[in-house]
């Protein structure tokens, strides 16, 4: 074997070196012929082009050409890269040449041709500057006649070949031929003596024989099938497993004289890839394992091995049962506790357990658990009052059926384990007197239906005790034994958490959709000038910070606000309502929307900032502010990142108002826009949460589409009305937002309910204004109530005239139970109650002010700032409404 390499290595060799030879000979004729091509062109290239220089004629036929064309030649033959280029007369005399010294001389070469025939010259001679290709051009003139050549030449020397770097890479190739030539020797060398481990001849013929007796003594039959179905080789196992006679090799597999199980028969004859499968053969069980074996280019034909497993099929069978519980296990890993429901969850642990471990499978929770609380521990023998939450089985049974609460006796499987903690293993009911203490004449009926055998484990995680599950197995199933118990108790640890997770979200889920309730607002105050209605739907996943509020401003206006923070649960709400009490704080500064807006920013942002150390929680919000005077039909509103308002015309159109968008509130430092709408009487102005508009699609704009046409002939229907319609429309099934909704009609207040006056900036306006006031009160019929308004208007205008400047207006507003004085001048400073001394002479206005009326405050205008009180009055009597 060593010389069979030796020789493949000298062949390799031999053939490396021709082809080195045959290469480089080739690139030598190669290499010449591209240089001799190369000085040529190059030559014609260079003498052609200098020829045809503008103004060469005339130069030549000058006083003094070589002076001149001298540098012109040197210059263009460094440019071409030639050895020369000369320019002569027609006799031959060199008017330039590289060798200065041969200026003037003869011109060696053939220029007979060029002179005479005008054609160009190219040879080959041996120049004064060497071995060189030379081509000579003739000159003419601009009369077109031959006044001399240009000549240029390549010593051929000077032109370099390929054959400089092609010859380094023939060479290396060659090289590296011989290298790789050595390795794949050596290689395939040493594979060969490591195959056969360096043997020779007569160590291989023993080796063989060994083989030949291992073969015949192992405990594996094994059996090679030619391609043609005979058998080539049968060891002594395979010979005493498939009960083969003595002259078996050689005979086709399905002779009927080999007494071979047909199916034996057809694997063997198959030449399929079989991987243990058992087949049995009489009292055995035998695994086959068989392959083809051409699939690597071998012969035809297949090799089976055969094994006696018919001891391991015991084991076998422990091993699937043992196989089965654990997929088990893993699937109620996957199928328990999906959601975060707990009769859900409940659910699927029975279908899990049923019929993989169970015939039925029963879940029993405390009625606490199902309300996200913990139930009280009890005291041994006590017992246990618990809810069936989930059943599952093939059909009907005598059972405790689903959402039936049942006290279980102490004595119960149920009730032990739910004391206890302890799984219960009842392996015949008949014959368990604590089970049958339930209720005999139910127990009874379980026992007639089929049922014989019960586990029941508790469901109990993180030191909560939430229930039992019990697990039972009719006449069709064998009894239940130690290993299904601790199987049934695994698989209730697991859905035990899953159920504990469950009731801990239910508790908190109860804990934020109480505390938001209970931050909006139950009922709103009666808005004589305004019908509303609302409506709050939290969305099943957990409260939100949806809120809205409806607010009195002086002055008989209103505030709508609508809002909705980001985040659901716990911090949302309480988020909600902090936004809430400061809108309502805000909203008693009597500032416009924009500058409430600002502030509720500056909050949102302040809230973010002390919430910075727990990135889960973000503070953001977004905000819808309105305010509405009946006095004059307008709304005033600004947005913060909020969907705009839908407006319901008297007349049925429906709109969409363009309202500024401003940033969401939380970002800060951005400036809030306003807008002004003209509500004629009988319009309706609908606010809401995206949540209305984002439950059924996540376009909004195609969301706010579908509210457009939802409203749509809603205008004689009443706010309550709207709102039921709207939510019937728009609101899924299971919403993933939670929805808030207002809904308000609006009024005027009737002109003959407004009185104003411009008063004259002198005190002595301050009687006249007294009396109008009192003929006006007249008129409304307060007679009552004159001469306390008047000591208001008085101090009011009194203060205008001393402490303001001019002009001032003077407005009476009589609003169903309430009337309303304004004084509005043109200063903006904010007056303050003052504490006099017993003997101060001033000061004292503003305090009677604040014990004649109910409210009083100031609210700054453009113009400058109106100060406002509110007393309550008595409608005269036949008198009701300001509408």
């Amino acid at each position: 074997m060593r010389s069979v390499a030796g020789q493949m290595f000298l062949l390799q060799v031999l053939i490396v070196l021709l082809l080195v030879v045959a290469a480089v000979v080739t690139l030598l004729i190669q290499a010449r012929s591209d240089r001799f091509d190369e000085a040529r062109d190059r030559s014609l290239a260079a003498a052609e082009s200098f020829s045809h220089t503008p103004g060469l004629a005339a130069t030549m036929l000058g006083p003094n050409p070589s002076a001149v064309l001298q540098p012109r030649t040197e210059i263009a033959r460094q440019q071409a890269g030639v050895d020369f280029i000369v320019v002569t007369d027609r006799n031959g005399i060199r008017f330039t040449h590289p060798e200065p010294q041969l200026i003037g001389k003869k011109f060696v070469g053939t220029i007979a041709p060029s002179l005479e025939q005008g054609r160009i010259t190219i040879e080959s001679v041996l120049g004064p500057l060497g071995h060189e290709f030379q081509v000579v051009v003739p000159v003419y003139d601009t009369g077109g006649s031959i006044i001399g050549i240009v000549s240029a030449g390549l010593k051929v020397s000077r032109v370099s070949s390929a054959i400089n770097q092609q010859l380094p890479l023939v060479l290396g190739t060659g090289a590296a031929a011989l290298v790789l030539a050595t390795t794949g020797t050596a290689l395939v060398g040493r594979r060969l003596r490591r195959q056969t481990r360096g043997l020779g001849t007569a160590e291989m013929t023993r080796m063989y024989e060994h083989h030949d007796a291992v073969l015949h003594a192992v405990r594996e039959g094994v059996v090679i099938v030619g391609g043609t179905g005979r058998i080539l080789l049968a060891n002594d196992q395979a010979r005493r497993l498939l009960d083969l006679p003595t002259d078996a090799e050689g005979r086709v597999v399905g002779d009927p004289d080999l007494h071979l199980d047909p199916r034996m028969a057809e694997l063997l004859a198959s030449r399929r890839v079989v991987t243990d499968e058992v087949v049995p053969l009489g009292d055995r069980l035998l695994a086959i394992n068989n392959r083809p074996t051409d699939r690597k280019g071998g012969p035809p034909g297949s090799v089976a091995t055969l094994r006696d497993t018919t001891e391991l099929h015991t084991l076998t069978g422990t091993a699937e049962t043992a196989r089965n519980r654990l997929r088990l296990l893993y699937d109620a890993s996957l199928a328990v506790g999906t959601t975060l429901d707990i009769r859900r969850t409940a659910q699927e642990l029975a279908q899990i357990a049923t019929p993989r471990l169970a015939d039925y499978t029963t879940v029993d929770l405390a009625e606490p658990v199902l309300e996200g609380e913990e139930p009280h521990a009890l005291g041994s023998g006590a017992s246990a009052v618990l809810r069936r939450v989930a059943i599952a089985g093939p059909g009907p049974s005598p059972l405790y059926q689903e959402d039936e609460l049942h006290t279980f006796a102490g004595t119960t499987p149920q009730a032990t384990g739910f004391v206890s903690g302890q799984p219960v293993l009842v392996p015949d009911l008949s014959a368990d007197a604590g089970w049958l203490t339930q209720d005999r004449e139910r127990t009874q009926a379980v026992i007639d239906f089929g049922f014989h055998s019960l586990v029941t484990a508790p469901l109990q995680a993180r030191g909560v005790m939430m229930g039992v599950v019990n697990f039972w197995r009719t006449r069709e199933s064998e009894p239940f034994d130690e290993d299904d118990l601790s199987l049934a108790v695994e698989l209730a640890n697991r859905a035990a958490l899953a159920i504990d997770n469950a009731r801990r979200y239910t508790r908190e889920h109860t804990m934020a959709t109480t505390l938001q309730r209970h931050l909006l607002p139950r009922t709103l105050p009666p808005h004589p000038t305004l019908d509303i209605a609302h409506r709050y739907l939290p969305a099943p996943s957990g409260a939100s910070g949806d809120w809205y509020d409806v607010i009195p401003l002086p002055g008989t206006r209103t505030a709508l606000v609508i809002g909705d923070v980001v985040g659901h649960g716990l911090h949302a709400a309480a988020t909600m309502g902090r936004l809430r009490t400061a809108v309502q704080n805000f909203s008693t500064l009597d500032l416009p929307p924009d500058e409430l807006l600002a502030h509720l920013d500056q909050l949102v942002t302040q809230l973010d900032q002390e919430t910075s150390d727990s990135p889960s929680v973000i503070a953001g919000a977004t905000c819808l502010y309105a305010i509405y005077d009946p006095t004059s039909g307008t709304c005033t509103l600004a947005g913060a990142g909020h969907p705009a308002p839908v407006v319901i015309r008297p007349d049925g159109t429906v709109e969409v108002p363009d309202v500024p968008t401003n940033p969401p509130l939380g970002l800060g430092h951005h400036p809030f826009h306003t807008t002004r709408l003209d509500l004629p009487e009988g319009s309706t102005l609908v606010l809401y949460t995206n949540g209305l508009i984002t439950n059924h699609t996540h376009d909004l704009a195609a969301g706010e589409r579908a509210l457009v046409a939802a409203l749509t002939d809603q205008r004689d229907r009443t706010p309550q009305e709207i709102c039921d319609d709207v939510l019937a429309t728009l609101t899924p099934m299971r919403p993933t937002d939670d929805t808030a909704l207002l809904v308000a009609r609006t009024h005027l207040l009737r002109p003959e309910r407004i009185a104003d006056w411009d008063v004259l900036f002198a005190p002595t306006a301050v009687a006249a204004i007294r009396t109008a006031a009192a003929r006006q009160l007249a008129r409304w019929g307060l007679e009552e109530e004159v001469f306390t308004t008047q000591i208001i208007l008085t101090e009011l205008v009194t203060n205008a005239v001393q402490h303001a400047s001019g002009p001032i207006h003077v407005r009476l507003l009589y609003d169903h139970d309430t009337l309303v004085c304004e004084v509005s001048d043109a200063t903006d400073t904010t007056p303050h109650p003052r504490h006099p001394a017993p003997d101060d002479e001033n000061g004292r206005g503003l305090l009677i002010v604040t014990h004649l009326t109910q409210h009083w405050g100031t609210r700054h205008t453009p113009t400058g700032k109106t100060i406002w009180t509110e007393q309550r009055v008595a409608p005269p009597s036949g008198q009701a409404g300001t509408r």
